[in-house]
């Protein structure tokens, strides 16, 4: 018998992404497998109902059936504890889990005895690339940051020439040149921008020039596990600081995108920093959902501070949600190549490197350490 996999439409507020999209759905019907999509649930991302019946699935509005009939349950956000009571114990629910800021849903799920693999555990390894959602989102919240930045922004980006005279091209600054840093330094120079970047990590220097970008050096090597930046010591941080505050003051649009898995994000634009920026100018602050790279931001709102406009959007990619769906789906069915058989039969050893790195819960207990350990501090 067929797997069948449940898509439910995103409740969580402001969320317009869904799961699957009518391709990958057709995809996977094609070699045998049932997939349900809710009544609606690709609406809000530009995907109606229709194009998933097209695609061979069938499309259903009882929300407890949808959750209580599948056997693989796909989402964006994870299971809020309503759903988790309608689905089956062994059900697999893969999702972006946020566990330490989500702690009841993942403990929801551990009561109804759920398997669920979080997303944004996947290991920085080659063979998953291909599931990489941080990064695919990531892609897309870095190229929407640029354009919050321009459309905020009292200035031009690109050099123009016109009968009035030359207008000179807007600086713009990136902070963090992971994946969604050099998405956003690739569309501020599309846009004409002059564009600097900046990251703790030597490696990302190539990265940045490679798009056309000054890199700005600091002699610090913050290489870390993983990929990630490694924390900076005291003295690193006091460098860091006066060349990033010149940077900062020097730039009419300023995108910061710094993270640490796990922790609050580094704060790197302070507010001495944004005091000395011109009137005008503008910051967008990536890393809002996690404090904020700038201790001015609040999450969620655009607030404007010594003249400076700064943004704390939450959600980007689902700003974007037709293609940021289309991305997170083809992710999926790469991730699917693992929980499911050639014949179509849902795997029952999660030894794969990939899915124990993965698996948050499972069998009435929670698999990730971390996440363990925080559930036991909340008790």
């Amino acid at each position: 018998m067929s797997v069948q996999i449940s898509v439910p439409k995103e409740v969580a507020a402001g969320e317009r992404r869904v799961a699957l999209v009518p391709d990958v759905v057709k995809a996977l019907t094609k070699v045998g497998t049932q997939v349900m999509v809710e009544t609606q649930a690709g609406l809000s991302a530009g995907y109606p109902d229709e194009g998933f019946r097209a695609a061979g699935a069938s499309v259903e509005s009882d929300r407890a059936k949808l959750f209580g009939s599948g056997q693989v349950v796909l989402k964006v956000q994870p299971p809020t504890a309503e759903e988790a009571g309608w689905m089956k114990p062994g059900t697999v629910v893969v999702a972006l889990m946020n566990a330490s800021r989500n702690l009841e849903r993942i403990a929801a799920m551990r009561d109804a005895r759920l398997t669920g693999f979080a997303l944004e555990l996947l290991p920085r390894i080659t063979r998953a690339q291909s599931m990489d959602v941080l990064s695919s989102q990531a892609t897309v919240a870095g190229y929407r940051a640029t354009l919050i930045g321009a459309e905020l922004s009292p200035k031009f980006l690109p050099m123009l020439t016109t009968a009035a005279g030359t207008i000179r091209p807007a600086k713009v600054l990136i902070l963090g040149a992971g994946v969604a840093g050099l998405m956003a330094i690739a569309t501020a120079r599309r846009l004409g921008a002059i564009v600097e970047g900046y990251d703790v990590r030597r490696a990302a220097g190539e990265q940045v020039r490679s798009l056309g970008a000054k890199f700005l050096e600091l002699q610090i090597n913050a290489e870390g596990a993983g990929g990630y930046a490694r924390e900076l010591t005291d003295s690193e941080k006091q460098q860091e600081a006066e060349m990033v505050a010149k940077a900062v003051a020097d730039a009419d649009i300023v995108v910061t995108t710094a993270a640490i898995p796990g922790r609050r994000a580094p704060i790197l634009v302070r507010d001495n920093m944004v005091a000395r920026m011109r009137p005008g100018s503008v910051i967008v602050d990536l890393a809002a959902e996690t404090g904020g790279n700038c201790e001015l931001t609040k999450p969620g709102e655009t607030v404007t501070v010594h003249d400076v406009t700064i943004a704390g959007p939450l959600n980007l990619p689902s700003q974007l949600a037709f293609h940021a769906s289309q991305m997170y789906a083809k992710n999926l069915q790469s991730f699917l190549t693992l929980l499911l058989t050639k014949e179509g039969a849902l795997v029952t050893d999660y030894s794969d490197e990939i899915l124990a790195a993965s698996l948050l819960v499972a069998d009435g207990v929670v698999r990730h350490a971390p996440t363990a350990q925080l559930l036991a501090g909340a008790k």
